[in-house]
């Protein structure tokens, strides 16, 4: 069993089906991944950039209406 695969993977509590993205804490990187696909190498972002894409969220930055 791969580092990966041993990850507690968390999805929203909104996701329908497994048409989700994944997120993981691994050391000091977040990883994201698409549920559909967990095999596929995940996308990394530091703690720092990952703090910053959660506060744009709750501050509506990515709203698109």
């Amino acid at each position: 069993m791969s580092t990966l695969e041993q990850l507690e993977w968390r999805k929203s509590s909104f996701c329908a089906a497994a048409n989700c993205v994944e997120v993981a804490q691994l050391a000091e990187q977040i990883l994201v991944r698409d549920s559909k696909n967990p095999t596929a190498a995940p996308l990394s972002f530091t703690t720092e950039e990952w703090s910053a894409f959660v506060r744009g969220v709750n501050d509506g930055q990515f709203r698109f209406n």
